[in-house]
């Protein structure tokens, strides 16, 4: 009660203020002079009406005239006694009916609702809250991160300055500590000395302030902050950040390794130690038609066939299932291997057009250099004309234009990548894309992770968004866990065995029946065992790398809980 009257007098002290103090202060004295005046002048006109009252009944009849109740137990009968009845009720009115009442919320009922939502916002946590990451913003990454961190079984908490937003996230159900982030003891409260990671990704500037006022607490603890402009990777290092991560640039890179329609080749999406992640356009291939039995992959190069996409879908199939031109198949195996598919297929499908990248911003400009990369070439179409870097790469109109759209070779083109950061114009463009080209490969991103399905519904074949991407980056550089984002929502991902399988064969633990995770790869401490058969016995002690959905994944750590 103490705390929350000290809070109170503070906000009613900043709120008021010297100068709405004094008028609060004449306020009054005016109002009890006015009362006063018409007390004497009341007793002065009942005695020239021929009535006589005692001060107090006076005072009772202007106080009840002021306040328009009116009783009519004492009236004027007299002009002049009412005009003088009509002259107290207008200032009633005036200054008791509107004025009291707008000053008393302004400054006794807002400062009190004010004190008591500081007093209700969290600001620090408990003394034993500790191996937790401290989150300085709330947007679509950290919001993702939360969830997969309360997922994992993992504390954290949003430092949030502004009072509103801090008690919105408190009632959702979510760790805030209410303060400010240039203050060294807002990070105190947050038990930043006991914590395992903070995380920056606001605007650059205010990260590189973040950092450094963090690092005169501790020198030791991890700090990660995305960076919007390359420039500013230097000084958010020299700020005391230990990562410094480019999502635009990120994206861009993930978006053009995704574009498998330009060849046969295998692309790597990445990497769980020596094991690669890749997938592979069968678009005019002998493959078509075949059931994985009869392809002889894994005889041939020994990669292993964990999976196709179709649509945007990923299917775990069959050996006697028939391969269709719709599939991209996913692969798993080593460097060599990866090399072995690729001189076996090199020679089907290369496609000279280049590929069309809508949007000319960072992540555009990141995806055309990651394809160059790759020895593909392409065309941006930006409405921008400060955005063109070269004629040659750059087509200047809107995307929306058809004639635009001819003109950077969509008609011919065998992928498009659409880079918007508004997801109602990723759709757009998405349904627009495929209404003109039904059979071309379409590649997007997405703001929010509740618009990834729309965009599949609109025809993306995959979609990638900044939440899940950073979420994954992040969780990578806090668990050091080997966890490969193949596209928005599935993940390979490397655990402990659980004990309760344990010398059991694959087929008898039921992990994909039960779960949706399908075990890619098992790694016994000698030897990694990819693709292994059902009739392969669990190890106490060995890992297991797992592919699944976000839905496949939280059902494997609800039944054999948080990762190890």
């Amino acid at each position: 009660m103490q705390t929350f009257l000290r809070q109170y007098l503070g906000v009613l002290r900043t709120t008021i203020g010297s100068g709405n103090l004094k008028f609060f202060y004449r306020f009054f004295i005016l109002l009890f002079l006015l009362i006063l005046v018409y007390t004497f002048l009341f007793h002065q006109l009942q005695e020239m009406e021929g009535r006589e009252h005692t001060w107090f009944t006076g005072f009772y009849w202007t106080l009840v005239t002021m306040t328009t109740l009116g009783y009519g137990d004492i009236v004027f009968t007299s002009d002049l006694g009412r005009v003088f009845s009509l002259c107290v009720l207008l200032t009633g009115l005036t200054t008791l009916i509107i004025v009291l009442p707008v000053a008393f919320v302004e400054f006794i009922y807002r400062p009190w609702l004010s004190a008591h939502s500081i007093a209700r916002a969290p600001r620090s946590l408990e003394p034993n809250f500790q191996e937790h990451v401290v989150i300085t913003h709330h947007d679509e990454v950290t919001s993702s991160l939360a969830a997969r961190l309360k997922q994992y079984g993992n504390d954290y908490v949003f430092i949030i300055p502004d009072l509103d937003d801090a008690l919105l996230l408190h009632d959702r159900g979510l760790n805030v500590v209410y303060g400010d982030l240039d203050n060294a003891e807002t990070y105190r409260r947050a038990n930043v000395d006991q914590a395992a990671l903070v995380v920056a990704t606001g605007k650059d500037t205010l990260n590189t302030s973040i950092a450094f006022t963090i690092r005169n607490i501790n020198r030791e603890i991890p700090i990660l902050a995305t960076a919007n402009s390359p420039d500013s990777v230097d000084i958010l290092e020299l700020a005391g950040c230990t990562h410094v991560i480019q999502l635009g640039q990120q994206m861009g890179q993930l978006l053009a390794r995704l574009a498998s329609s330009v060849d046969s080749m295998s692309h790597v999406l990445g990497n769980v130690e020596d094991l690669m992640v890749a997938d592979a356009s069968i678009v005019d291939t002998p493959l078509i038609g075949k059931t994985l039995r009869e392809t002889r992959l894994r005889e041939l190069t020994g990669v292993t066939v964990v999976g196709v996409w179709e649509r945007g879908r990923f299917h775990v199939i069959a050996p006697d299932t028939p391969l269709t031109e719709r599939m991209i198949l996913v692969l798993l195996g080593t460097e060599s291997q990866i090399t072995s598919y690729n001189e076996l297929f090199a020679i089907y499908n290369v496609s000279d057009p280049p590929i069309v990248i809508i949007g000319g911003g960072r992540v555009g400009r990141s995806a055309g250099g990651t394809l160059v990369e790759r020895g593909l070439d392409y065309r941006i179409i930006e409405q921008q004309a400060d955005r063109i870097r070269d004629e040659k790469h750059y087509v200047l109109g809107d995307a929306a234009d058809i004639e635009t759209m001819k003109k950077a070779g969509l008609m011919d083109a065998p992928t498009v990548i659409i880079t918007s950061h508004e997801d109602d114009m990723n759709i757009y463009l998405t349904i627009y894309c495929r209404k003109l080209r039904p059979d071309i490969q379409i590649i997007t991103r997405a703001k929010q992770e509740r618009n990834v399905e729309a965009l599949h519904r609109a025809g993306a074949d995959f979609v990638m968004s900044y939440a899940s991407m950073g979420a994954n980056i992040i969780l990578n550089l806090l668990k050091r866990n080997d966890i490969v984002m193949i596209t928005e929502g599935l993940n390979f991902f490397r655990v402990r065995l659980p004990r309760e399988l344990a010398g059991k064969t694959i087929a008898e633990s039921q992990v994909y029946p039960e779960t949706g995770c399908y075990i890619a790869a098992v790694f016994t401490g000698k030897e990694s065992i990819v693709s292994p058969p059902p009739s392969m016995k669990l190890s106490t002690g060995c890992e297991i790398l797992l592919i699944g959905t976000i839905e496949a994944e939280n059902r494997y750590l609800e039944r054999y809980g948080k990762k190890t």
